[in-house]
This record gives C-alpha cells, sequence and structure tokens, in this order.
C-alpha cells in the first residue's frame, strides 16, 4: 500500500553546538524567518513555517562518516527567488560546494556553519522531469552544472526587491546516509509505503516519494555498508518529520511500521520511529 499522495517532509531538526552562530546563519545569509530562539533551541523557516529547528548540545562535535543527513533541501517556488538565494550567496561570499542541473531541479549546494548540508532547489515542471512510469531515467537525467548567468537574468526581469526567504518554500527532500539500501527500502518503501523512484547500483543510492514527486527523501550508502550511527551528542540530525495528511493516513503508517517490528515513542506532535540506520523519524498529522 502506497503511502497517501499528499505526504511531504515537514520540519527537520538539528542537534548543534553554537546555536547563535547557526540562527545568524540561516537569517542573514538565506534569509530564514526567525519563529523562536532561547539559549538550548531555536525554531526558523518561512514567515509562515517552520523548517528548521535546533537543539544545543554543549561540546557536540560531527559525526564522521556515519549515518544521518547527507543535506536538507529547501525548495522555492520560483527561478527567481532561486536567482536571488544566488546573489546573495555571492554577495556575502558564502563557499558553495557545487551545483547541478537535475532535469527535475536545479541545486545549488552548500554547507551551514556546522557541517550541514543545504540544498537550494527550484523544481522544473513536472512534464520535463526525465520520468517514465513513475520512475525516475537515471541514465536521461542531464549531468551539468546549473547556468548561473541565465538564473541570475531573472532579477534583470523582475527588479523587486527581496525580503527573504519566500513563504511558499518548502522543504522537497531529505537526503541521507544510510547503513544499508535493502533495509532502508524495506523500512521506507515496503512498510511505511513510498513508492521507488529511482533505484541504482552505480549511483548506489535510492530514492522514495509520494504522489509522484521525483523524491521526498533520498538514500545512498557513500559512507560505506554498515556504516555507524552517530554518537548521541553528535552535531547533526536528530530527526526529520513526515507529514501525512490526515488521522487515518497517520494510522496506517504508523501501524505498518509497528506491524513490522519497528516500535515509536509518542509526543505531542506525532510519533518517533529509528529506521535501520537510526535515523530518527517523526510521522505526524501535517500542519
Amino acid at each position: 500500500m502506497s503511502i497517501h499522495a499528499q505526504t511531504h517532509i515537514g520540519y527537520v531538526h538539528y542537534q548543534v553546538a553554537e546555536i547563535e552562530r547557526m540562527v545568524r546563519f540561516y537569517q542573514e545569509i538565506l534569509g530564514f524567518a526567525l519563529h523562536r530562539q532561547d539559549n538550548e533551541s531555536a525554531t526558523l523557516g518561512t514567515p509562515s513555517r517552520e523548517l528548521l529547528r535546533f537543539t544545543k548540545v554543549p561540546g557536540a562535535r560531527p559525526a564522521r562518516r556515519s549515518t544521518g543527513l547527507y543535506h536538507t533541501a529547501f525548495l522555492v517556488p520560483t527561478r527567481w527567488e532561486l536567482a536571488h538565494l544566488v546573489q546573495r550567496i555571492a554577495q556575502t561570499r558564502t563557499p558553495v560546494q557545487g551545483t547541478s542541473n537535475h532535469g527535475t531541479h536545479l541545486a545549488i549546494y552548500l554547507p551551514d556553519p556546522e557541517g550541514n548540508g543545504i540544498e537550494l532547489a527550484w523544481d522544473t515542471p513536472a512534464d520535463q522531469w526525465p520520468m517514465r512510469d513513475g520512475r525516475l531515467m537515471f541514465e536521461e537525467m542531464p549531468r551539468e552544472p546549473v547556468d548561473l548567468k541565465s538564473l541570475l537574468k531573472e532579477l534583470e526581469r523582475d527588479r523587486s526587491a527581496w525580503n527573504g526567504l519566500d513563504t511558499e518554500t518548502i522543504i522537497g527532500h531529505v537526503h541521507l546516509h544510510v547503513s544499508d539500501l535493502e533495509r532502508s527500502e524495506h523500512f521506507y518503501s515496503e512498510l511505511l509505503g513510498f513508492d521507488v523512484t529511482m533505484k541504482s547500483d552505480a549511483f548506489a543510492g535510492l530514492f522514495v516519494s509520494a504522489g509522484g514527486y521525483h523524491h521526498h527523501i533520498g538514500l545512498n550508502v557513500w559512507h560505506g555498508v554498515g556504516a555507524p550511527p552517530p554518537l548521541p551528542d553528535a552535531t547533526g540530525l536528530k530527526y526529520f518529520t513526515i507529514d501525512v495528511p490526515n488521522d487515518e493516513a497517520l494510522n496506517r503508517a504508523v501501524a505498518r511500521l509497528e506491524a513490522g517490528g519497528f516500535k515509536s515513542v509518542a509526543n505531542e506532535e506525532g510519533r518517533l520511529f529509528a529506521d535501520p540506520s537510526g535515523i530518527g523519524v517523526m510521522l505526524r498529522r501535517g500542519v
């Protein structure tokens, strides 16, 4: 049974060592709105949507070659929005790791101050995606950088002021380092119900999605099959949220995982699981 077609990724939650530095980066460089901050935690996002949650762990250090986050993709609604983010990165001389035109979306890659991967993305029209019968044609996906000159021309066409992250920005997908692709496929696809849109031995990766999207979750074994989970006090991903549209869809998804042997912890937001790689996954009714 496929997970509900309106399922999407909610906020992601990081453990951080320096909360003030992290908040300043996302606010001042990428235009995030600050929702709440104290000495121990913070939440940021668009003016109307939470995208990031930070919890401070004093003395925390990055994990090395462990399971966890590869990147979080922040999906903006227009090329103009992506162009403004690129311009902002250039103006502030923020280091960038690379760019890519995937055919499904344009992507700008960079790290945040604690090394969490960021993908700034804009989706190309769905009828242009290299997909057939619900699967991405990996061999047909372009392997070329983003044409930044063409992208920045959007700012000449529309000289409106940019006032920070657009309210329609969402988390398009999360991409994870996992310890085993087969076990991850069992959890995310066979039990939870995401559809496999791409699986490639050459890529050493797997993409899954809901509702025909190119991918909501990317999974890879680039840190090695059998990679260990990070230590509990490491910086990085604490958990990410999967939002389903109603209680019925939530209860079905929880029941399938629990029938598959995965136990959860209930809280006021939803149900928190650990996937086969030890990555935290919060299922909740969408907000």
